[in-house]
């Protein structure tokens, strides 16, 4: 009797690599590795390469970047989405599209079964947990890393003692995560929050000390919100984020480093290198500033805040995040114009933005000659706007 399959999420890693002999031993499982490429994957052949002499009886690449850019990181830079005001949910959207693909191709295998190499003490177990229930309900869900126990060390020679050959060392200090909306770096050093990250922990973005002497210029054209070309040269959404990430990080700009507040309730050091990220987001946010009405803008404010702490939190497929995008998208139509960033050691400084749909009227704003604003009407404006306060404060002076 052929034995039942199991979907894996996997990395390449030691963890996922490990896991592939660990559930056929513990679970009498057959492992189909999932490599979902969602950008900056490197060296996949390799990586299937890798599942494949581990045990797996099929390794899967799942070519997902259009996909991820498209259906996940756009529509959070539509939101301008930073957890806690800081991180632009790097590996958070991406969970949901992992999750998708091994949801699909468990389906498509008959595998009643999912895997994952989150531990307990992470948010992704949460995102990838939450996501496959939420997408098939009846699939099972493993994560032997929240049960074995295991160090780096001890992992190293349970593959050993197997005669699995995997080309990693115990010296390794960090857990690397990457895509194409950025880079994060956690775990060794960085877990001492008193201490400087160390120049090796970076790999996408250069010192201060190391960035040009001269200052880069770039245009970064939207269209209804999505980002389209980058200096009059039209580019797909993933060629456009490496180039943007690239001008950036030479310049030194992009680190974060953050105390983050982890959805399973504990306090976590965490290093990202997100250049092209943060810089999409500063030039979307400036050009809606441009073109939304004051009301409209700050109320979408309120609704940006609630729907990074959802896609955070695992809870991209749900209704209300539904709902939310919904309203961001209608936010969106006039999202059309240019923004000039600057980048100059360390930093991405918005230089002009303009749009066919603005709303800054010159005539109005001016001080000079041109002024169509009506100062005659603003004494009365102040009088009535004020006027529930000065009722206020008079009774105030008449009970004192």
């Amino acid at each position: 009797m052929a034995k039942d399959t199991c979907v894996l999420a996997y990395s390449g890693g030691l963890d996922t690599s490990a896991m592939i002999p660990y559930l056929r031993e513990n679970y009498d499982l057959d492992v189909i590795a999932a490599l979902v490429d969602v950008g900056r994957s490197r060296d996949l052949e390799a990586l299937r390469d890798r599942a494949i002499q581990a045990g797996a009886v099929d390794a899967i690449i799942i070519d997902a970047r259009r996909e991820f850019v498209d259906d996940f990181v756009f529509p959070a830079l539509r939101a301008n989405a930073l957890y806690e005001e800081k991180y632009p949910l790097v590996s958070a959207l991406s969970r949901p599209l992992i999750s998708k693909k091994m949801v699909e191709l468990a389906n498509e295998r008959g595998s009643k079964y999912v895997a994952h190499g989150c531990t307990a003490k992470g948010n992704d177990q949460v995102r990838f947990d939450v996501s496959i229930r939420c997408l098939d309900p009846h699939l099972v869900i493993l994560a032997p890393a929240r049960e074995w126990n295991m160090t780096r060390e001890e992992l190293l020679d349970y593959m050993t003692a197997r005669g699995i050959d995997i080309p990693l060392t115990k010296k390794n200090p960090y857990s690397i995560d990457e895509n194409v909306w950025g880079r994060t770096i956690e775990c060794g050093e960085l877990e001492d929050p008193w201490e400087e990250p160390p120049a090796d922990a970076y790999t996408v973005t250069a010192g201060i000390e190391e960035a040009p002497d001269q200052p880069q210029e770039v245009v970064v054209e939207f269209e209804n919100g999505f980002p389209v070309a980058l200096d009059g040269e039209r580019l797909e959404g993933a060629q456009l984020i490496d180039r943007i990430d690239e001008v950036g990080g030479r310049h030194g700009f992009g680190r974060i480093d953050m105390i983050e507040n982890r959805l399973v309730g504990i306090k976590s050091r965490e290093i990202y290198e997100v250049p092209g990220a943060l810089a999409l987001i500063n030039a979307h946010k400036e050009l809606e500033d441009l073109n939304l009405t004051r009301d409209l803008n700050h109320y979408k404010r309120n609704i940006e805040q609630r729907l990074a702490d959802m896609i955070y939190d695992g809870q991209w497929f749900s209704p209300l995040s539904d709902a939310l995008r919904a309203f961001i998208q209608e936010t969106q139509k006039y999202v059309t114009g240019e923004v000039r960033l600057r980048f100059f050691k360390g930093s991405c400084t918005v230089m002009g933005r303009r749009s066919p749909y603005s709303l800054y009227v010159k005539e109005l704003a001016t001080y000079s000659t041109g002024d169509t604003f009506s100062h005659e009407s603003a004494k009365g404006f102040c009088n009535l706007w004020g006027l529930p306060l000065e009722v206020w404060a008079r009774r105030e002076k008449e009970l004192s």
